[in-house]
């Protein structure tokens, strides 16, 4: 990369851009990576950019706990009416990734649904 450029692409979370009770350490680790992000994009530039996405509930195993069973209750919460999906993350990933984004460094993306904008019950 340092010979011919490239691009990074963090996975942080919504869980690093505020605070939620009972995952304080997972949200503080999301936070670093947030900032790692915007660190590392000073560092690198200009042949490597550096940039992550900041998923909120997304229907994956990892994330299976926080929405099986209740799936309907847990979506509820979002604007938009429904859980993320893996292919919700991936078009902005790759769009991250591609040449097209070849003026975007340092920068966190929010992928959420709508749930960073509160306003729901």
């Amino acid at each position: 990369m340092a010979e011919h450029g490239g691009a990074v692409l963090n996975v942080a979370s919504v869980g690093g851009l505020r605070a939620e009770a009972m995952i304080g350490a997972y949200n503080a680790s999301k936070a670093a990576l947030i900032h790692l992000t915007r660190q590392l994009a000073v560092e690198l530039a200009p042949g490597v950019r550096v940039n992550a996405i900041a998923p909120a509930v997304v229907k994956t195993r990892f994330a299976r706990v926080l929405w099986e069973g209740r799936e309907a209750e847990a979506a509820a919460a979002y604007p938009l009416g429904r859980l993320g999906t893996p292919a919700d993350t991936a078009g902005i990933a790759r769009f991250l990734l591609s040449d097209e984004a070849s003026w975007i460094t340092g920068q966190t993306m929010v992928v959420d649904g709508g749930l960073s904008l509160g306003g729901t019950t």
